[in-house]
C-alpha cells in the first residue's frame, strides 16, 4: 500500500514539473522572490546626436528683400521687373513700402525741377508718380527704407527696390541729349564712359570712331557695353581718344547717336597741385600788387579758392578774380588750369605779409603762401 502512494506522488511531481516547463521560456528561469521582473539588456543601442545648423555655413547677412510695387489699371499691383518696357506717354506709378521711403530716378527729370513727377510719402508707403513720360525718362528708378534718429537718416540696406524703364518713343532709339556734341574725359585711374543709352531693350548697340572710320569692337576686356550706362573704357588710356558715336539698330531702323569727343587727362586725381606767385615781392608805396594762385588739375574737377590776405582785418579792398581753361600738354593730354588772382592797388604798409591761397576739390585742398613786402 505504502509503494503505491509513493509512486502516485512520483507521478503527480513529474506531471507538474511538465506543465511549468511548457510555459517557461527557453533559456528562462523562475524568478525569484522579490526579483526585478524587468530584466536589463545588453543590446548595444546608437544614441540619437540631435542635429545642430552649423552657424559657420548659414549666411549671417540680412536678406534684401523688394519693397518696390507696380500700381497697374484696376487697382491691381505687381512686383516689377528687374527692366519694364513701356511706350512713352504712358503713366507709371511707383509705391514702396516703409513709413520713411527715399527715391532716386533719372537725373533729367530734376534738371528743371520737372512737374510731371510726384512724389509723396503716406503713412504706410511712399508713392511716385510720372505722368505724360518721354523717351528722355527712360533710366533707373528705386527707393529705400529710411532708418532714421531725430533728422539724421541713413540707408536701410536690407529694405530696397528698384526697376530699370524703357520708354520708347517713335523716331527715337537713343535717350535724347541736350546737346550735340559732348566731352568724355579719359582718366587713367578710373573708368570712362560714353553714355549712349537706348530706349528699346532689344537694341544692337556699336561704337565707332570718326577718323578714321572704323568700329571700336566692345571685347570686354577694354571695352564694355552697359545698357544702363553705355559703352564702358575699363582702363583708358591715350589711344581712345579721339571723336567716336554710336550707332543703334531695332526693328528695321537704325539712328546715329551724337557725337563725344573723347580727351586723355594729363593729371592723376587728387588734391589740387598748387603754386603761388606774387607779380612783386617787395611793393613801393601807391603801387599795384597781384598774387597768382594756379592749379593744374582734371578736366572735369572744378576748384574752388579762398584767400587770406594781411589787410584783411582792417577790410581793405581788394579785387579777387577766378577763370578757368582746359590746355592741350602735348601728346594729345588734357588739362584744366584753374587761376585765382589777388589785386591791391595803392598799396599801403597794412598790405605787407603774408598772402595765404588755399585750393579745394572734392579730393581734399591744398594751401600756399607767400610774402609781399613794404618797399
Amino acid at each position: 500500500m505504502k509503494v503505491w502512494l509513493l509512486l502516485g506522488l512520483l507521478l503527480v511531481h513529474e506531471a507538474l514539473e511538465n506543465v511549468t516547463s511548457q510555459h517557461l521560456p527557453k533559456n528562462k528561469r523562475p524568478k525569484e522572490p522579490g526579483e526585478n521582473r524587468i530584466k536589463p539588456t545588453n543590446k548595444k543601442v546608437k544614441p540619437k546626436i540631435p542635429k545642430i545648423k552649423d552657424r559657420d555655413s548659414a549666411d549671417s547677412t540680412p536678406k534684401t528683400q523688394s519693397i518696390m510695387m507696380q500700381v497697374l489699371d484696376k487697382g491691381r499691383f505687381q512686383k516689377p521687373a528687374a527692366t519694364l518696357s513701356l511706350l512713352a506717354g504712358q503713366s507709371v506709378e511707383l509705391r514702396c513700402k516703409g513709413s520713411r521711403i527715399g527715391w532716386s530716378y533719372p537725373a533729367y527729370l530734376d534738371t528743371f525741377k520737372d512737374s510731371r513727377i510726384s512724389i509723396k510719402q503716406n503713412e504706410r508707403y511712399g508713392q511716385l508718380t510720372l505722368v505724360n513720360s518721354t523717351s528722355a525718362d527712360t533710366g533707373e528708378f528705386s527707393c529705400w527704407g529710411q532708418l532714421c534718429s531725430g533728422y539724421i537718416c541713413r540707408k536701410d540696406e536690407a529694405k530696397t527696390g528698384s526697376t530699370y524703364i524703357f520708354f520708347t518713343e517713335k523716331g527715337e532709339l537713343f535717350v535724347p541729349s541736350p546737346s550735340y556734341f559732348d566731352v568724355v574725359y579719359l582718366n587713367p585711374d578710373r573708368q570712362a564712359v560714353v553714355p549712349c543709352r537706348v530706349t528699346v531693350l532689344s537694341a544692337k548697340v556699336t561704337l565707332h570712331r570718326e577718323f578714321p572710320a572704323k568700329e571700336i569692337p566692345a571685347n570686354g576686356t577694354d571695352i564694355v557695353y552697359d545698357m544702363k550706362r553705355g559703352f564702358v573704357y575699363l582702363q583708358p588710356h591715350s589711344e581712345h581718344q579721339g571723336v567716336v558715336y554710336c550707332r543703334a539698330e531695332a526693328g528695321g531702323r537704325s539712328q546715329i547717336s551724337i557725337k563725344y569727343q573723347l580727351l586723355y587727362v594729363a593729371v592723376p586725381s587728387g588734391p589740387p597741385s598748387t603754386t603761388i606767385l606774387a607779380s612783386s615781392n617787395k611793393v613801393k608805396s601807391g603801387d599795384d600788387v597781384s598774387v597768382l594762385c594756379t592749379v593744374l588739375g582734371e578736366p572735369d574737377v572744378e576748384v574752388e579758392f579762398t584767400w587770406i590776405f594781411p589787410g584783411q582785418k582792417d577790410e581793405r579792398p581788394v579785387t579777387i578774380q577766378d577763370t578757368w581753361r582746359l590746355i592741350h600738354r602735348g601728346l594729345g593730354h588734357t588739362t584744366r588750369l584753374s587761376q585765382s588772382v589777388i589785386t591791391v592797388e595803392d598799396f599801403e604798409t597794412i598790405d605787407a605779409g603774408y598772402y595765404i591761397c588755399t585750393a579745394q576739390n572734392l579730393q581734399g585742398q591744398t594751401t600756399v603762401a607767400t610774402t609781399v613786402e613794404f618797399s
